[in-house]
């Protein structure tokens, strides 16, 4: 019995064999992440841990290319709108898929519908930091020096929409107090203006603010969660320095464009799982202050759905939009 088909079809099956062999050769070249903030911020340090040994498992080079700026969006639409082929990937995070979307106005992408996702990396807690002169020495002084002088009292953030401008703004609404924002063009110079004393305090993801806590560059007032941080545990949390509640921090996760082939999705997620589960990449990322974590793709997709709506929720309450 001959098989019969239309030129259209023996086009589509040599089309769709390639497309497999393709998939099962993955990675046939170096894989670009880009990490949506600027050098030496939260983004850079975790996926840098993390690419160094990613490259090792899947026997290819994994480059970090940082293209920060507008709460993350710049870089996060690049990889929307990239070839979905597993070679250009995002180290997503909190502020690409669940505060920018909501605050941005006019948000290139869709942050559930435009992306594959692959795996968690890690949770990270945020550390309320302080100038080593900044006069409060608590999260209840600096409250109470803030309601003295209302509106005399300045805080850091990695931009307008940031994690940690939406951290400061929680914190302001939930203690009651008036505090005055100061925007940076991303996270490294936010922390540069801390240490400088520049501005009095920030809202820092752990990864980036541990190794200047530790150096004695800038003081710890308190961390985010809602339990105290492994790494700093003599540090207080916000919730239980007299604002009862309060949790802030990130996720950092990595994703693809739409469209990538299942296979190569569960190449990288077999190899993601590899990476933060090796004993040395979980110290590293526990030193800086991230709590590694890896998940399935349709646990992540779920996840990312959830915080999307949550932190969506949030902005509304706060009443907080740009342009």
């Amino acid at each position: 019995m001959m098989l019969r088909t239309s030129t259209g079809g023996l086009l589509l099956l040599l089309y769709m064999a390639g497309a497999s062999a393709t998939d099962l050769s993955y990675p046939q070249r170096p894989i670009r992440i880009i990490s949506p903030n600027s050098a030496a911020g939260a983004n850079d340090t975790i996926g840098r841990i993390v690419a160094l040994k990613l490259g090792e498992v899947m026997g290819q080079q994994v480059v970090i290319d940082n293209r920060g700026g507008a709460g993350g969006i710049i870089g996060a639409d690049i990889v929307a709108k990239a070839t979905p082929d597993g070679y250009t990937l995002v180290l997503a995070s909190l502020a690409t898929h669940s505060v920018s979307p909501h605050v941005y106005r006019n948000i290139p992408y869709d942050a559930v519908r435009d992306f594959s996702p692959v795996s968690l990396f890690a949770v990270v807690q945020n550390a309320l930091n302080a100038n080593t002169s900044f006069a409060p020495n608590s999260v209840k002084e600096l409250i109470a020096l803030a309601k003295a002088k209302p509106g005399s009292m300045n805080y850091a953030s990695a931009g307008p929409g940031s994690a940690s401008h939406f951290s400061g703004l929680l914190f302001a609404k939930m203690a009651g107090i008036e505090l005055q924002h100061i925007p940076y063009k991303g996270g490294a110079p936010a922390i540069a203006a801390v240490v400088s004393g520049e501005a009095g305090f920030n809202f820092g993801p752990m990864p980036a603010m541990v190794p200047l806590i530790k150096a004695g560059r800038l003081k710890a007032l308190a961390v985010s969660g809602l339990t105290r941080s492994r790494t700093l545990p003599e540090v207080p949390t916000v919730a239980e320095s007299g604002v009862p509640g309060y949790s802030s921090g990130s996720w950092f996760g990595l994703m693809a464009p739409k469209g990538t082939p299942k296979a190569i999705i569960d190449k990288l997620h077999a190899a993601v799982e590899k990476t933060i589960n090796a004993p040395d990449t979980s110290q590293q990322l526990l030193n800086v202050g991230a709590d590694p974590l890896s998940n399935t793709p349709a646990a992540f997709a779920q996840y990312v759905k959830d915080e999307y709506e949550r932190y969506g929720r949030l902005v509304r309450e706060a009443g907080l939009k740009i342009d």
